[in-house]
C-alpha cells in the first residue's frame, strides 16, 4: 500500500510538472511588432502564460536557432532564412489538424511563401511587407527642393543626393541580405544574384555613400524617425508607418512618408515557426491558432501598420491602412518587387565580409 501511495505521489508530482510546463508558452519575435493586447488577450483565453522576448535582427535570432536548445516555442524569421533554417532542420512540421484558422489565410499569399516552405509544412505568414524609403517631408524639401519627388533608391545611393541630406540623417538597416541586394538592384543587377562580382558591385555602391550615413540599425530608426533626429530611413514599411503614428500622437510638426522606390523593392514574409525542440508545441499551435483569428490580426495591423496574409480579417483593417499603397502595393508596384534570395554557406560568408567592409570601411 505506502509503495502504491509514493508512486501516486510520484505521478502526481509528474502530472503537476507537466499542467505547468503546459501553462508556459515562450515566444521570440521582432521588436514593435503585436498589438498591445494580444498577448493579454491570449492568456485570459487559454490561461497560458506568455513569456515574449524580442530582437531585431534575423541574424540574431538565426544564431539561436542554430545554435539549438534555444527555449522558444514561438520564432517569427523573415522567409529566406526560414526556408535556410528548415534546411538546417530547426523546425518541426505544424500539426494543421490543430490550426482550424488557417482557412482564413490567403491562397495566393499562402502560395508566395512556399517558394520559401513548399506545401507551407512548417510555417505560418505573420505579417508580410517591404523594404522601402523612410523620410521627413519637410526637411528631405528643405534639401533637395519642393519639387524634388521621392521615388527612387537615388535619395540613399546617390553620392551627391545623399550628401546633401546627410546633416539631417540617413539610417540603413543592420541587414546585408537586404541592403547589398537593393544597391545591386540600383545598379541594374539582379537583386536576387550571388554572383561574387555582383555582390562585390553592390557593397562598393554602399561604400561610396558610407560617410552619409549617420548609422546602421534595424530599430533605432523608429523613434529616431518619430521625433526628426534623422531625416530619411532605409526601412521595413511597417516600422515607417509606426513612426509615422508616433510623430502624429507626439504632434511634433515632423511629417514622414513611405515609398516603394520606383526601381523596386524586397517583398518579405515573416512567419510563424515552432522550434523543433521547442518545450511546449501544444501551446504554440494554440498561439499560431489563435493569431490567426481574423479579429486579432486586424487588431495586429491596425496597431503595427503591417500587411497580412489573413483575408477574413480584411474587413476589419482600417480602411486607412487597406488603402495605402505603401502597405499594400498597387499592382504596378507589385510587379516590381522581388523575393529574397536564400544564400549558400560560401555566399554568405562572402557577404557578411562585405558587410563588414560596408559598415567599418575597412
Amino acid at each position: 500500500m505506502k509503495k502504491l501511495i509514493a508512486l501516486g505521489a510520484v505521478a502526481s508530482v509528474i502530472a503537476g510538472a507537466a499542467t505547468a510546463q503546459e501553462q508556459t508558452l515562450n515566444i521570440y519575435n521582432w521588436s514593435d511588432y503585436i498589438a498591445e493586447d494580444t498577448i493579454a488577450k491570449f492568456e485570459a483565453e487559454t490561461g497560458i502564460k506568455v513569456v515574449y522576448d524580442v530582437y531585431d535582427s534575423n541574424e540574431v535570432l538565426e544564431a539561436k536557432m542554430l545554435t539549438g536548445n534555444s527555449g522558444y516555442d514561438i520564432v517569427v524569421p523573415t522567409s529566406d532564412f526560414l526556408q535556410r533554417q528548415i534546411a538546417a532542420g530547426a523546425y518541426q512540421k505544424l500539426d494543421k489538424s490543430k490550426l482550424p484558422n488557417l482557412a482564413n489565410m490567403d491562397p495566393d499569399l499562402m502560395a508566395d511563401a512556399e517558394v520559401y516552405d513548399p506545401g507551407n509544412e512548417y510555417a505560418v505568414i505573420y505579417m508580410w511587407g517591404t523594404t522601402g524609403l523612410g523620410y521627413n517631408v519637410n526637411a528631405v524639401a528643405e534639401r533637395l527642393g519642393e519639387d524634388y519627388e521621392v521615388n527612387s533608391w537615388e535619395l540613399v545611393f546617390d553620392p551627391e543626393i545623399s550628401a546633401k541630406l546627410a546633416d539631417c540623417g540617413i539610417s540603413m538597416l543592420d541587414a546585408p541580405s537586404e541592403m547589398i541586394p537593393a544597391a545591386m538592384n540600383y545598379l541594374g543587377l539582379d537583386p536576387r544574384s550571388t554572383s561574387k562580382d555582383d555582390l562585390e558591385a553592390g557593397a562598393a555602391l554602399l561604400e561610396t555613400v558610407r560617410e552619409n550615413v549617420r548609422y546602421f540599425h534595424s530599430s533605432q530608426y523608429i523613434n529616431d524617425l518619430a521625433n526628426g533626429d534623422i531625416c530619411v530611413s532605409v526601412g521595413w514599411s511597417g516600422d515607417v508607418f509606426q513612426a509615422m503614428a508616433r510623430a502624429e500622437e507626439a504632434e511634433n510638426g515632423v511629417e514622414i512618408g513611405y515609398v516603394i522606390p520606383d526601381e523596386g523593392a524586397l517583398q518579405w514574409f515573416d512567419m510563424m515557426a515552432i522550434p523543433v525542440d521547442a518545450p511546449n508545441p501544444e501551446a504554440a499551435h494554440k498561439f499560431i491558432n489563435f493569431v490567426m483569428d481574423a479579429q486579432i490580426t486586424a487588431d495586429i495591423t491596425n496597431y503595427v501598420w503591417y500587411a497580412n496574409a489573413n483575408k477574413a480579417s480584411m474587413p476589419l483593417v482600417d480602411e486607412e491602412i487597406t488603402s495605402d499603397p505603401g502597405i499594400f502595393p498597387t499592382d504596378a508596384a507589385s510587379k516590381g518587387l522581388w523575393g529574397s534570395q536564400v544564400y549558400d554557406a560560401r555566399t554568405d560568408r562572402t557577404v557578411t565580409r562585405l558587410w563588414t567592409r560596408v559598415k567599418t570601411g575597412m
